[in-house]
């Protein structure tokens, strides 16, 4: 029998296939595999957040064959659920979300953030010019807005700054959880809280709407030095798509040709490979202050139902 013929006719089919594959981009490797989750945290701009997070997730997929699915958790403390509860492999964790994952055994760092040439930055306690507030000191009773309770500029570190000051946040302050640092600058600007505390400098993300924001809202005080927010992985992650995730990203963000994409996701401006070790500085400054992870947030159940719904509303 001659088995030129099929052989010929199956080559062809092969090669068809292949050829439509690659008109339309579809990487090969990737349709077979499970998607690897990754979990963002939440933002005044969420929508925004997300776009640009699917539009570097697939430039990831692009570049490594890695399909990548994205959300963006109603709370800081989804993502840190969403790693510890097996539902995302990955995390853009703010620093305290970071320290507090490391700390179950759920995350361990792989980038930090750049953000204007440095991976640290600070928080500020702000009011407006003519509040009458003029020193930590005189927040004592006054209305005060904060991001979110696990914001590390936006309340952990601040918080730190006013009991070292004397205010215990607890007693002296009414505090009023507003979703995001932008919002704490409206809050404030508007005359809805006295006070309230955000990233240096925060203003600027509403300066587009409130034109004299940096005349009306002033700084009381700035925190210490805080590390940046993070790509995460969790730590039983696969090794090799790890490192080719890191490696994407890295060249991802340093094409200038994707700038204002990487600006859009939380404002970075770069990424840099970083190790756990980077933020024992923060750690030591938690312990100094006598701060408990475990007392901040106690560890919870085993499942989580919050996450679990943003898992499975996460975005292809």
């Amino acid at each position: 029998m001659n088995y030129r013929p099929k052989l010929v006719a199956l080559l062809i089919a092969v090669a068809l296939i292949l050829s439509i594959v690659g008109q339309f981009n579809i990487p090969v490797a990737a349709q077979s595999e499970e998607p690897v989750i990754w979990a963002f945290v939440p933002s005044e701009n969420s929508q925004e957040v997300l776009a640009s997070a699917d539009a570097i997730a697939a430039l990831v997929t692009e570049k490594t064959n890695i399909p990548i699915k994205t959300f963006v958790a109603t709370e800081f403390a989804g993502v840190v659920e969403a790693m510890c509860n097996g539902q995302a492999q990955m995390g853009a964790l703010n620093t305290f979300g970071y320290v507090l994952a490391s700390s179950r055994q759920c995350a361990d760092v792989g980038l930090v953030s750049v953000r204007n040439g440095s991976t640290s930055y600070r928080g500020q306690i702000i009011t407006l010019a003519d509040s009458g507030i003029k020193t930590i000191a005189d927040l004592k009773g006054k209305t005060f807005c904060r991001p979110d309770p696990l914001s590390t500029s936006g309340w952990i570190i601040p918080s730190i700054l006013l009991k070292a000051n004397g205010i215990n946040p607890d007693t002296d302050l009414e505090v009023v959880d507003v979703g995001g640092h932008d919002a704490v600058v409206e809050n404030v600007y508007n005359g809805n809280c006295a006070a309230g505390a955000t990233f240096d400098d925060a203003r600027g993300q509403v300066e587009a709407t409130y034109a004299d924001v940096r005349e009306k809202v002033v700084v009381v005080e700035y925190t210490a030095a805080i590390p940046n927010d993070t790509v995460s992985f969790a730590p039983s992650f696969d090794s090799e798509k790890r490192a080719a995730i890191v490696k994407a990203l890295l060249e991802i963000v340093g094409d200038e040709a994707n700038a204002d994409l990487v600006r859009s996701v939380y404002n970075w401006t770069g990424l840099a490979e970083a190790k756990d070790a980077f933020f024992d500085d923060f750690r030591q400054q938690l312990d100094a202050a006598g701060v408990s992870i475990d007392t901040l947030v106690p560890t919870p159940e085993p499942t989580s139902e919050a996450t679990a719904e943003a898992t499975a509303e996460a975005t292809p």
